[in-house]
């Protein structure tokens, strides 16, 4: 059994890695500032002997004893990322800095959650872990792209200079219970709104692609990550390849909820990626690991999902 730190542990997918951990025996160290994390996402938790919850902001330096450390600790949705740009470059930056230091001062392992942003809006496609993407570095969604790639950056010279063991996973559109309704996402906007009956709103003309993947097989990929062998470093991309288009993607949800809503369609936001895709080859190859639930069986639990916290409004 080991003493596991999760950073953003009360957050959308945090909550299911530290299910996932106490699933496997381990003590779980949820930790979280509860800018986008939520308590109900590790309520059912709290009781359990092996899970402790800490309030902690990661841009300050953390003092506590663990064996391996998850990092995922930033706000990752548009809405949210933008609202306080330079905090989100700060729990980025800063936060791996901190957590990094910790883990040399431990000499443990420490798994840093990276993103699909990295590439921007690509101009290679599927995106492999080779490509060094297309960023505006000014750009409103540059907060979190670029605080993003400057983590990576921090945890491979930690790793060359300091010889601290890392995992880096690029993590492409995820879904499922557990997401904030108010997050900006396509998939929550789009359940909410078919769900009220009201419009729903397309950005562009709607044959801009996602690889949406279901949580539970993100999770495993990157607890699959993390048992790696020291030599598998990453970064190493995890999502689902099957791409959708946002106009096929509204209609599988206004089909799969019943939904009279309308489709309106609004101008592409700045800097938003036309395609975004994973080359999962490095996944299959080093995890064993390819996406489990499909698309409409992922949506149909989302769905149920945001039924019942509309249910409880």
């Amino acid at each position: 059994m080991k003493r596991i730190l999760v950073t953003g542990g009360a957050g959308f997918l945090g909550s299911h890695l530290c299910q996932r951990l106490l699933q496997e025996g381990h003590e779980v160290l949820c930790v979280d500032n509860f800018f986008t994390g939520r308590r109900q996402n590790i309520h059912s938790m709290l009781d359990h002997p092996n899970f402790e919850m800490l309030r902690h902001d990661i841009t300050f330096p953390l003092f506590v004893e663990v064996d391996e450390i998850y990092n995922l600790a930033c706000p990752a949705s548009p809405v949210h990322y933008q609202f306080d740009p330079v905090q989100t470059t700060k729990t980025s930056v800063m936060g791996a800095i901190n957590m990094l230091g910790l883990a040399k001062r431990l000499k443990i392992k420490i798994l840093q959650a990276s993103t699909s942003e990295v590439y921007g809006d690509p101009g290679v496609h599927p995106q492999p872990e080779s490509y060094w993407g297309n960023v505006n570095p000014i750009g409103p969604r540059a907060c979190y792209d670029e605080g993003k790639r400057c983590a990576e950056t921090l945890f491979f010279d930690y790793h060359r200079q300091h010889g601290v063991e890392i995992k880096v996973i690029r993590i492409f559109n995820t879904y499922g219970p557990n997401m904030q309704p108010n997050d900006g996402r396509v998939i929550s906007n789009f359940i909410l709104q078919a769900l009220r009956n009201e419009p729903i709103t397309i950005y562009g003309d709607g044959s801009q692609t996602r690889s949406f993947c279901y949580v539970s097989d993100l999770i495993e990929g990157m607890y699959g990550l993390m048992q790696t062998s020291k030599e598998i470093t990453g970064p190493i991309n995890v999502g689902n390849p099957t791409e959708t288009t946002m106009l096929e993607l509204a209609q599988l949800i206004l089909e799969l909820t019943g939904s009279k809503s309308q489709l309106v369609f609004k101008n592409l936001p700045q800097d938003d990626p036309k395609q975004r895709n994973p080359d999962i080859r490095q996944a299959a190859e080093f995890l064993n690991w390819k996406a489990q639930v499909d698309l409409k069986a992922g949506l149909e639990k989302t769905i149920a999902y945001f039924e019942k916290v509309m249910g409880q409004g």
